[in-house]
């Protein structure tokens, strides 16, 4: 099998930047499950989940320092399994927030402390450099993105995005230094308020990257989901995962799970092509 044909390239590329990808990625929040203490993660599964996900032509994860559990960090369960790194695997990480051992989220960093995240990034992950880096916001964005702009003159970084704005910060971002994507909460029936944020992605040639898009509200569209799941006979998570990709070409799909069953189903969705009919029957409110 070429590359060209596997799964995750179903779907077609998409260029971050420099930086090209398969439009179906993998998210590593949920790598390691539960934040439970009493639940001990299973780091043999997750390196499973991981390999089978190379296997299947993901060649763009997302991740950051601050996905973490009781005995698990994403980043070092993605170097355990996928290090040495091929050169056409791309790692996106995001800098801003933090977490402490709880779980809780603490003030979002400094702009002076955003070497300190990068760094850390950097080493859990066994790399010289990171591919993209998202600034969530929470850190002032100009002085951020400039703080950022200056890592990526440095080389430690070779693209930037932001992460959980508005179409004003991207406006804002744009003018210190270029954006190659945008990450934010967004699904079929959640925070649809960022459709035209989408719209305007897309005439800037930047990623638009949803994270939850499976997730994300599940209630008020549930029946029609399962409608057309029905009709396609697939699941309504690969339905979701569909419209997601059906939004535009520069549209990425970063679904997560631990179960290697289950990323199996995800990535197949980047071969489900829904119809006119479908689409707007999905979209009836």
């Amino acid at each position: 099998m070429t590359e060209t044909t596997l799964p995750a390239a179903a779907a077609g590329t998409w260029q971050l930047g420099s930086i090209p990808v398969n439009r179906l990625g993998f998210g590593a929040m949920r790598l390691g499950g539960s934040l439970d203490p009493n639940q001990s993660a299973d780091p043999g599964r997750a390196v499973a989940v991981l390999r089978r996900a190379i296997e299947l032509g993901v060649n763009h994860i997302d991740t950051a320092a601050f996905y973490f559990g009781s005995g698990w960090r994403a980043n070092e369960l993605i170097k355990t399994a996928l290090a040495p790194y091929g050169d056409e695997l791309v790692l996106t990480t995001k800098v801003g927030p933090a977490r402490d051992a709880s779980g809780q989220f603490l003030p979002f960093a400094r702009p002076d402390e955003l070497r300190g995240q990068v760094e850390q990034n950097l080493r859990e992950l066994g790399r010289d450099h990171l591919d993209v880096v998202n600034l969530r916001i929470g850190t002032g964005l100009d002085r951020g993105t400039g703080s950022l702009a200056e890592l990526r003159a440095a080389g430690l970084i070779r693209e930037l995005g932001i992460s959980n704005v508005g179409v004003e910060h991207l406006a804002e971002a744009q003018a210190i230094a270029p954006v190659v994507c945008v990450q934010n909460q967004y699904g079929l029936s959640a925070r649809r308020e960022d459709d035209e944020l989408l719209r305007i992605c897309g005439e800037q040639g930047v990623a638009f990257v949803p994270f939850f898009a499976v997730a994300s509200g599940q209630s008020d569209a549930g029946e029609r989901v399962a409608e057309v799941a029905r009709r396609h006979r697939i699941s309504d998570a690969q339905v979701r995962l569909a419209w997601t990709l059906a939004q535009g070409r520069h549209v990425l799909a970063i679904p997560g799970t631990s179960d290697v069953g289950h990323l199996e189903q995800n990535v197949a969705a980047a071969a489900v092509e829904l119809s006119e009919e479908d689409l707007a029957a999905l979209e009836t409110r």
